[in-house]
């Protein structure tokens, strides 16, 4: 494969020409296994490097990001995938880079995006309940935000993981870390509307997933993604749209209201407090800036 070979021969220039270490070429390796399986799983085909645009490219980083890597790994990640470009300009394999204006994440952590609490309801109020499809992605995003999964978590959930008597779900969370979370009510009523349409396209079948596709195949986080982010589209001025982001805001507005740090980060699955803390800090600087707006000696 042709590409292939653009990608062995990237690595023998990064080994001999530009002296990296085996450590940083294992990184690199990585990154662009990531940068393929990004672009099967939201473009469904293989990168064609010859006729790839820097519009291709940037949605990379919300994919990385919804995976739960850190900061750091998405600047090393992204860091791997503009020197590869470069390498193809300079050996004029390409004309010109198409990753030289994608933008590489500032080392300084930001707080996390999330949205407001009339955002929220203004983008479910404007999803029908006609048919099961958009049942689907009314659904999935009260279960994103009314619970705080991970869209990984999200789409992996079976029919029979929800109990709904009890009003919570069972979560298997990273490192197979299995937990419990509660169900929103608003959550749950449209689930009972969703799964009898999603139960008759599955009659005597057993394990059925909780979101599919039209193919009623599982549906694909690339997928999740794009539902998402149109669903979003129109109703918050945050510059990201994604599953990532109602985690954040379940987090955030549960925080707001005075919920224990601890409950919530058991919640989110976080195996360290400190990961949790995070959110308060969104909290405390939404209280600063309340302040700095309405009192008149602030």
């Amino acid at each position: 494969m042709k590409d292939m070979n653009y990608i062995n021969d990237f690595f023998d220039y990064c080994r001999t020409e530009k002296g990296f270490s085996e450590h940083t070429l294992l990184a690199y390796r990585y990154a662009l296994k990531d940068f393929e399986l990004f672009f099967n799983e939201l473009y469904e085909t293989n990168p064609n490097f010859s006729i790839i645009e820097g519009d291709d490219i940037k949605p990379f980083l919300g994919w990385l990001d919804d995976k739960g890597f850190s900061r750091n790994s998405l600047r090393q990640k992204i860091s791997a995938v503009k020197a590869f470009f470069k390498y193809l300009t300079k050996k004029k394999i390409l004309e010109r880079n198409p990753a030289q204006l994608v933008l590489t994440p500032k080392r300084k952590s930001k707080l996390p995006s999330f949205l407001l609490k009339g955002e929220v309801k203004n983008m479910l109020d404007s999803i029908s309940h006609d048919n099961i499809w958009d049942l689907r992605d009314l659904a999935l995003i009260e279960l994103l935000y009314g619970s705080g999964l991970r869209i990984s978590e999200a789409l992996s959930i079976n029919v029979n993981s929800i109990y709904v008597d009890e009003n919570v779900i069972k979560v298997l969370g990273k490192g197979n870390k299995e937990r419990v979370v509660p169900l929103s009510s608003s959550f749950l009523k449209i689930y009972k509307i969703y799964c009898k349409q999603l139960s008759a396209c599955f009659v005597n079948k057993k394990d059925i997933p909780l979101f599919i596709n039209k193919k009623y195949d599982r549906l694909s986080p690339a997928m999740a993604y794009k539902i998402v982010h149109q669903r979003m589209s129109g109703f918050t001025e945050s510059s990201k749209k994604s599953p990532h982001v109602l985690r954040h805001s379940f987090a955030t507005h549960l925080l707001d209201n005075g919920a224990d740090i601890r409950s919530v980060g058991e919640m989110l699955g976080h195996s360290s407090l400190s990961t949790t803390q995070v959110y308060t800090h969104v909290s405390i600087e939404r209280l600063k800036d309340a302040y700095k707006k309405a009192h008149p000696k602030a």
